[in-house]
């Protein structure tokens, strides 16, 4: 399995790229062909003592930055290592992509080069977040700000088939993000997404609040990417907080130190569980190609395990599965 990996992308290129795609190749045995300033990436890979010789690197003099406004950098750096790596995929010569960079510029690439799959109107990327439960797939968190109905109806179709094929759900149910369980509730453009998938075959369960997500009450949790990407932040801000505050509450007695000890292992546990370098990377659902998205912040562990999930994707053949979700939706 060949995967591109955009080495430039993320706050710490190309060094914890040129470790994580090393770390994968030697663990998952993937072929990884990091993508970027070649003489760059090749000092990195120089400090590592060893390589595994299905490490290939190819150049590309140009970098997207994360400031940088994502459409147009994707159309007028043509030899980002963005662009280059996800022309990868388009020309067969990768068979999944993954960049921990801009996101927009991302997006952006993917749709001009890769283009939506057949009966695909917008993509949508999905995240999946921990829950009571298990993981909950939110879709989208930040690929189509201004969705209409009809694209919040592919991303339930899109999400669905997300949680069965990766995350091995058998029929798993689906929330639409509101403001509260009745379907008079929210905007228009709920109220139609409402009746569009209570109409359809999928199992959807009505409008899920807030407080929802994380007690699991539902498999697949659909909003506009807008909603999405802050409920995405704002989560991550609230794990980090309350991290700190349990740290510096700890400190301030001995016995809680002591306390604080035994119960290490518990709280390794729970930080392995809501720890966005565990899940790797976000799909990109609905063009026509495996896209991965990575944490801005992804450390080696995190780009390793987002190459672990583009294969993944490859493997259960996910696009496929969209394809005839889509063909067989009522």
């Amino acid at each position: 399995m060949r995967i591109a990996v955009d080495g430039m992308g993320g706050d710490y290129a190309p060094k914890v790229v040129v470790e994580g795609a090393v770390l994968a190749a030697s663990e998952y045995g993937h072929e990884v062909i990091v993508v970027g300033d070649k003489p760059r990436i090749e000092a990195e890979l120089g400090k590592i003592g060893s390589v595994p010789q299905s490490i290939s690197v190819v150049h590309a003099s140009e970098v997207i930055d994360m400031h940088e406004p994502g459409a147009t950098s994707a159309r007028t750096k043509k030899d980002s290592s963005i662009c280059v790596a996800t022309e990868l995929v388009k020309e067969g010569k990768a068979d999944a992509v993954v960049s921990a960079g801009n996101t927009a510029a991302f997006v952006s690439a993917a749709m001009l080069s890769l283009r939506r799959l057949p009966g695909v109107e917008r993509p949508g990327i999905a995240i999946p977040l921990p829950s009571i439960k298990g993981p909950v797939v939110l879709i989208d968190v930040g690929a189509t700000i201004n969705p209409e109905p009809q694209h919040l109806l592919g991303f339930a179709v899109m999400g669905g088939v997300y949680a069965r094929h990766i995350l091995r759900m058998e029929d798993p149910s689906i929330g639409l993000l509101n403001i509260g369980e009745e379907s008079s509730k929210g905007p228009d453009y709920l109220k139609q997404a409402h009746q569009l998938l209570e109409s359809s075959n999928l199992n959807f369960k009505g409008n899920a609040e807030g407080k929802d997500i994380f007690a699991g009450h539902f498999d697949v949790v659909v909003c506009d990417g807008y909603t999405g990407n802050v409920v995405l932040k704002v989560s991550e801000s609230i794990a980090s907080t309350i991290s700190s505050f349990i740290k510096d509450q700890i400190k301030k007695d001995p016995l809680r130190i002591i306390g604080g000890l035994l119960t290490k292992p518990a709280f390794e546990a729970v930080k392995k569980q809501i720890d966005y370098a565990e899940y790797g990377g976000a799909p990109l659902l609905g063009v026509n190609g495996i896209c991965i998205i990575s944490h801005g912040r992804s450390s080696a562990k995190a780009v390793k395990n987002a190459i672990r999930v583009a294969g993944e994707f490859v493997e259960h053949k996910v696009n496929n599965h969209i394809l005839e979700a889509i063909k067989t939706l009522k």
